[in-house]
């Protein structure tokens, strides 16, 4: 198209011009008709260089111009069923990129530069699917229908008692055996003005894993040019019942498999924190986090105090994040000062789970990432919350939604 364009203006330099209108326009202002004919194809010429020097600027900014944002999809593997599992990569304007899967509606990779501009995933993730089809540390996973605990997996709804699956020694954690981690979700792709996205679904059946009401459940991650990535949480049922969801993933700013991640500084906007049993299960009681090794109000490396949390082997507590309940207001800040590279969280949800991986055994279940070489911000709503009416409530009934939104934003510095 170019050439053709080029190839016009030329043509148009070289025609003849009327000697009959330059001595008419000669005589007019007095100019001999040589001079004219001299000032026209200079005129010409000038023409056809601004010309010329339009489309090659327009051409050269063409290609300096950073990509769009794009989705990408392709098949990850199979699970037992046959069922095929997909992997959409979502890519900003400069190159950086996210990936999600609809098995466990699972985030993948998170790849973010560093402060040099070197890209590097900061997200723990299995390679394949297979590791995701058997038991794993919960890696990117969705969690539901309840994340976090319940105490003996019992509460009552309405007068009437339920006992969801107990499968953590006598206590419910993230939703029992068949949890939200190991469905297939539906999901389909999407692009607004400023971001590109992924939107899974999944609908889970009355009674499953004693829970009551069918719940109709969706993730939406997006990512835009700000990396920013975005996880909203919606939900509906057709019978009361209790919800609670996270994503939980691993993070570790250096780059996953870089080591330890408790040299990473560390602010929590949050000021109380739950009590909790020898269990971890919350006993109702708010604790201020002053004086504490909770504390993370002033930037803290995550590691500084670890030392003194023997019980549990490292940071497991639920955090009330300052703010009103609802709005979207900061949670936490890490820094990793190696790297440059920065994650900034905000969220709707009332609490939040500082983890630090205590608990990853280093091998093939946990991809050869041990303990504390990551660690956790999982925004939710306080654990067995369905048994402290005194909690912000986690009971959904029929013609409610459930709405949350957790917001993850990358820089450096």
């Amino acid at each position: 198209m170019i050439q053709v364009f080029l190839s016009r203006v030329r043509n148009f330099s070289r025609r003849p011009v009327d000697p009959g209108c330059l001595r008419q326009v000669g005589r007019l202002v007095d100019v001999r008709y040589t001079n004219t004919r001299k000032h026209v194809m200079m005129l010409r010429r000038s023409l056809h260089a601004t010309v010329i020097l339009t489309v090659v600027h327009t051409f050269a900014n063409a290609i300096a111009a950073p990509p769009d944002m794009k989705i990408e999809s392709n098949s990850f593997g199979t699970t037992a069923d046959g069922r095929t599992v997909t992997r959409f990569t979502l890519t900003n304007s400069h190159g950086y990129h996210v990936s999600v899967m609809n098995w466990g509606a699972t985030l993948l990779d998170v790849n973010v530069p560093d402060r040099d501009g070197n890209l590097a995933n900061v997200n723990l993730s299995f390679e394949t699917l297979e590791p995701y089809l058997n038991g794993h540390p919960y890696f990117g996973s969705t969690v539901g229908r309840f994340c976090n605990r319940i105490d003996e997996g019992k509460f009552s709804i309405d007068g009437k008692e339920y006992q969801v699956t107990v499968n953590a020694g006598k206590h419910h954690l993230h939703g029992g055996k068949n949890n939200f981690t190991y469905q297939f979700w539906e999901g389909e792709s999407y692009e607004t003005d400023d971001a590109v996205g992924v939107r899974f679904r999944l609908t889970s059946p009355d009674g499953q894993e004693g829970y009551p009401g069918t719940l109709e459940a969706t993730v939406d991650y997006s990512w835009n040019d700000k990396n920013e990535l975005t996880v909203a949480f919606t939900a509906t049922t057709d019978a009361p019942t209790h919800v609670n969801l996270t994503n939980h993933s691993y993070w570790n700013l250096g780059g996953a498999g870089s080591g330890t991640a408790m040299d990473h500084v560390a602010t929590i906007y949050a000021s109380q924190w739950l009590d909790v049993d020898e269990d971890l299960i919350p006993t109702g009681k708010i604790n201020d986090v002053q004086d504490t090794v909770l504390d993370f109000r002033t930037p803290m490396p995550l590691g500084e105090r670890i030392g003194e949390l023997a019980a549990t082997k490292g940071y497991d507590h639920c955090y009330v994040v300052s703010g009103q309940i609802g709005s979207l207001r900061p949670a936490a800040r890490v820094l990793d000062p190696e790297s440059g590279r920065v994650l900034v969280i905000e969220t709707t949800q009332p609490g939040m789970q500082l983890y630090t991986a205590n608990h990853l055994p280093g091998n093939e279940r946990s991809g050869g990432h041990g303990g504390h070489e990551a660690f956790c911000l999982e925004t939710q709503h306080y654990p067995n919350a369905p048994n402290r009416e005194s909690f912000p409530t986690t009971l959904l009934r029929p013609g409610e939604t459930l709405q949350e939104i957790t917001v993850h934003r990358f820089s450096v510095e």
